[in-house]
């Protein structure tokens, strides 16, 4: 739902695009660093398919049709790889991977799962019953290959689901400190309760009675209609209307619209098309007299949902249509398939903060790796920065 400037890679190092394999004897996996490139084929893709649909946490942003087409389009000013967890031959891990140089403003290399602004989610993708085993994997591999890496950091990880355990309890085991050095809450959408329900729940009577009046305000400027899709008919339309309606906003001013460059505004359709294409994609539009005037595109990726980019034209703020897009938006509620939705949004959004009323912890966690004197040297570095906060 966002773009967020402050996110900042400072990647710049390159990693060996050589496989290296690394054995766990004790889960019978196998983890293996290979250039994204030979993930593109269309029998590896059938595989990372399978994979996102039977993942222990969802994340629509490392499934194949949105981390492929942002690897060929946004990683040009790094070298980023692929790590993958095989298991019996069958996928069940993926993270993508790199070797920043820099810390935030910090001269501190180090590894990371690589994302990019328009990455909300970043964990990995693993199957069900082996989030262990790749941990377990994943961290020896770090010890194994953390070259220059002082420390291995993961951004943008849920905080309130298994994965995460499953994290603490393999560093418990092995005795590793593991940090969270920053956390939010960002705007989640759980309940049983009905969309009307939930809605009269959510907003006071006073601002539902506002809001009543502006849909009736904008019923005066001519037909309204709302169009919910999950179908790929149309999509090309669709896409480019949300492209133009996002551009003409404050987004397009700061620069910071999807059509504000050529590669975001690619990866944007192409990554639209492809989730359509496999089902998971939900298009949720407000026309006036059959022009757009506001549109949400969601990902969804069951059990859960991922309120991916909205926009609104701004002429018409004065009836509120993204609020009045939102009210509709809440019929998720009704879908079987879905239990909850992240927002996406940052921390304290003006807007979805006052209807939503779940919260989504997400965190940034360091995590020791290599040896006694790089741990004690992670030791002191996070430390200062528990103690200072995240001071970036």
């Amino acid at each position: 739902m966002r773009d967020d400037p402050s996110r900042d890679d400072g990647i710049n190092q390159t990693v060996a695009t050589q496989p290296v394999e690394q054995h766990d004897e004790n889960a019978g996996a196998s983890l293996r660093l290979v250039p994204w490139a030979a993930l593109s084929d269309p029998e590896s893709i059938r595989s990372w398919d399978a994979l996102a649909a039977c993942a222990i946490e969802p994340n629509p942003f490392l499934e194949s049709c949105y981390l492929l087409p942002s690897l060929r389009l946004l990683s040009d000013q790094t070298e980023v790889n692929l790590l993958r967890l095989d298991i019996s031959g069958e996928l069940a891990g993926m993270l993508p991977i790199a070797r920043p140089s820099h810390y935030y403003r910090y001269p501190f290399p180090h590894l990371s799962n690589w994302l990019h602004p328009n990455m909300f989610c970043g964990a990995p993708l693993v199957a069900a019953g082996s989030e262990g085993a790749f941990w377990q994997a994943l961290l020896r591999w770090a010890d194994q290959n953390a070259g220059t890496a002082l420390f291995l950091h993961l951004r943008d990880l849920p905080l309130d689901g298994p994965l995460y355990t499953a994290l603490l309890d393999v560093c418990s085991q092995q005795r590793r400190q593991c940090e969270v050095v920053q956390r939010e809450e960002r705007a989640m959408l759980a309940s049983n309760l009905s969309p009307e329900a939930y809605w009269d729940a959510s907003m006071s009577a006073k601002k539902r009675k506002e809001l009543r009046r502006q849909a009736n305000r904008l019923a005066d400027e001519g037909a309204v209609s709302f169009t919910r899709r999950t179908d790929a008919d149309g999509l090309d339309q669709w896409t480019q209307d949300f492209l133009r309606l996002e551009q003409a906003g404050w987004k397009g001013e700061a620069g910071s619209a999807l059509a504000s460059a050529p590669a975001t505004a690619t990866l944007f359709a192409e990554s639209l098309a492809g989730a359509a294409a496999r089902g998971r994609l939900e298009r949720l539009t407000l026309s006036l007299e059959g022009r757009p005037i506001a549109m949400l595109a969601t990902f969804l990726s069951p059990p859960g949902a991922f309120s991916f980019k909205t926009a609104f034209d701004e002429r018409f703020a004065r009836f509120s249509p993204g609020v009045l897009l939102q009210r509709e938006n809440l019929a998720i509620l009704g879908n079987p398939d879905i239990a909850w939705t992240d927002s996406c949004a940052a921390a304290d959004h003006p807007m979805i903060d006052h209807i939503w009323r779940e919260r989504r912890e997400i965190g940034r966690l360091s995590i020791a790796i290599g040896g006694a004197a790089r741990r004690f040297a992670f030791r002191q570095l996070v430390r200062h920065e528990t103690r200072q906060g995240s001071g970036r």
